[in-house]
């Protein structure tokens, strides 16, 4: 749901409401530590966010948890047939190292260091797995195109 509310002097604030329902992971880790999905959402995102909107927030209306958050349209998209490869490593680049920052706002430093270890052997599975994966969606892809 979209609520729109407005100040006395018109000014708009969009807020989104959505309905949270038990993580995918719960069959597999046991119950969430919250009470309230829509919390254990957000409280997902303070953790992974370097700053969470102000109206952020959950609810319950006695059988549905919620979160709210503001709407803002503040996505960007990339148009790939407008990029060249040089272009496209350095926005890979960039993805990954916002997954990365999220990732190690969540986890114990010093566990994912030793994981990770001071080798090249992460970095070098990692590629291996990329270029495999990469090659099974081009096969795919051409056989989706034959049809």
């Amino acid at each position: 749901m979209v609520a729109h509310l407005e100040s006395r002097e018109a000014t708009p604030l969009y807020l989104l409401i959505k309905q949270a329902v038990a993580s995918a992971l719960e069959p597999y880790l046991g119950p969430s530590l919250y009470a309230n999905h829509g919390e254990r959402a957000i409280m997902g995102q303070h953790l992974m966010q370097a700053a969470t909107d102000l109206f952020v927030g959950w609810t319950s209306d006695g059988q549905h948890d919620f979160y709210v958050r503001q709407l803002r349209d503040g996505k960007a998209s990339l148009d790939i047939n407008g990029i060249d490869a040089d272009q496209l490593i350095d926005f890979a680049s960039w993805c990954g190292w916002v997954l990365a920052r999220a990732h190690a706002r969540t986890g114990d430093p010093q566990a994912i260091a030793a994981y990770l270890g001071s080798g090249d052997a992460f970095e070098d599975g990692m590629t291996r797995f990329a270029r495999a994966y990469s090659t099974q969606v081009e096969r795919d892809y051409e056989e989706f195109c034959r049809g």
